[in-house]
């Protein structure tokens, strides 16, 4: 019978399983924070260049900076949760969570369902 439709705790996932999402996790952190420390020191080089490109360029770091802090925000989350033994279940459903889907989105907190009932609700 298949682990994840027996909807029990995330003990599908093996220690093996864990190492190696921590480890995705622990690269995803180090990146976002390099990302961020990287977006707050780059400022535009040119002196008296054109303001329409100034802005332009403060305007997309801004928004790479929000969006590597919301990712970041779902790392750490993730790495609490694991630490805490409630990682790879679905916050909604409580169903595990398939290593697959955590294979590629190690920060996940839904289902497959559950995500795209909430993204259809907004």
């Amino acid at each position: 019978m298949n682990h994840q439709m027996l909807g029990g705790p995330p003990a599908a996932l093996s220690p093996e399983d864990l190492a190696v999402l921590r480890a995705d996790l622990l690269e995803q952190r180090l990146f976002r924070r390099e990302q961020l420390r990287r977006l707050a020191v780059s400022r535009p080089s040119r002196a008296g260049g054109a303001r329409r490109e100034t802005a332009a360029r403060a305007e997309v770091r801004a928004k790479l900076a929000a969006s590597a802090r919301m990712v970041l925000a779902d790392v750490e989350a993730a790495l609490t949760r694991m630490a805490e033994g409630r990682y790879g279940t679905c916050h909604l459903c409580r169903s595990p969570l398939p290593l697959d889907y955590l294979k590629i989105v190690p920060q996940a907190r839904y289902c497959g369902g559950c995500r795209r009932a909430r993204e259809a609700a907004r």
